[in-house]
């Protein structure tokens, strides 16, 4: 799924950058709306829960603004909207409104995804929100508070892509993946278990962001390519017949909110994902961007399953 650090061993894993150079609910509350910005524009109105507020540390709270860093390369969780500029998607649309909540506005900024915990650690950023699955290596740098589950899954060109079931069919074939996700840990892990049987390794095109994962596995440089399952299945649905899923997702795992630790955010954070529940508008965003299949109910702070 989505997204942390991880090495890239030599000799089979390939930096492609250059490759596509030439294509390339509490008392006293008061309302307050949240303007989504995408291709239709809708309003979810909220307002906000005094107690939760009042949970909100005193430095984020006499600023007034809630910085949130993504990388906005991964439709329909997060990307650019038609206008060239504007920050769109799930999580952008969720961070608004839990900001709301809290008494607070929200300022959505680009960061390279392996720049995200990081800097949310060091206290840049208040908070991440970019389809970062919690797991229980990255708790160690962060808290997250769980609020989407999703697997991941393979597409391929539709004309001549290959049928892949499950990551053991990748021996012997090319990979897109982009960098410091887990699909890279997952192709990666795999490579070797093929080598291991004596089977042909995976040739791994890794690149800086998503966008350029699906512009790779077009031109072939890569025959099937690696993302979480909504953000797969959206982008076979939008492309007009050019790729297609292939398989079924795997790995079911939870997305996390990224807090730094001992920030004292966790709580109200995840306080304002269970109002967002309770009143019915994260049902609405997910549904506005076609994951509502992949909601949960129960929210939880350092929920990773692995």
């Amino acid at each position: 799924m989505h997204r942390g650090k991880i090495a890239s061993p030599a000799g089979f894993v390939i930096l492609a950058i250059a490759a596509l150079a030439t294509g390339c609910g509490g008392s006293g509350k008061k309302s307050s709306s949240v303007t989504t910005a995408a291709n239709t524009a809708t309003t979810v109105t909220t307002s906000v829960d005094s107690k939760i507020a009042a949970e909100v540390p005193a430095a984020i709270k006499s600023k007034g603004v809630l910085i949130v860093a993504t990388n906005p390369h991964y439709a329909p969780n997060e990307f650019i909207g038609t206008d060239g500029k504007t920050i769109v998607g799930m999580d952008p649309d969720l961070a608004k409104a839990l900001a709301a909540v809290m008494g607070l506005k929200v300022k959505v900024v680009t960061a390279s995804f392996s720049s995200i915990l990081p800097s949310v650690s060091s206290g840049k950023f208040n908070l991440g929100m970019s389809s970062i699955t919690d797991t229980r290596q990255r708790e160690k740098s962060v808290d997250f508070v769980t609020y989407f589950k999703a697997g991941t899954m393979f597409f391929t060109n539709t004309t001549g892509g290959l049928v892949i079931q499950g990551l053991a069919d990748l021996c012997g074939h090319s990979v897109s993946v982009a960098s410091g996700t887990i699909g890279q840990r997952d192709a990666t892990g795999q490579s070797a278990k093929c080598k291991s049987a004596g089977k042909s390794p995976i040739k791994i095109f890794v690149y800086p962001n998503q966008s350029a994962v699906t512009l790779g596995v077009k031109k072939g440089l890569g025959q099937v390519g690696i993302a979480d399952y909504p953000v797969a299945a959206y982008l076979a649905v939008k492309s007009n017949g050019q790729f297609k899923l292939t398989g079924t997702p795997y790995n079911v795992a939870p997305y996390g909110i990224a807090i730094r630790k001992g920030s004292g955010m966790a709580k109200p954070v995840l306080d304002a994902v269970k109002v967002l529940m309770a009143n019915g508008n994260y049902k609405a965003i997910l549904t506005r961007w076609y994951v509502g299949a992949d909601a949960i109910t129960n929210p939880k702070i350092n929920g990773a399953t692995s």
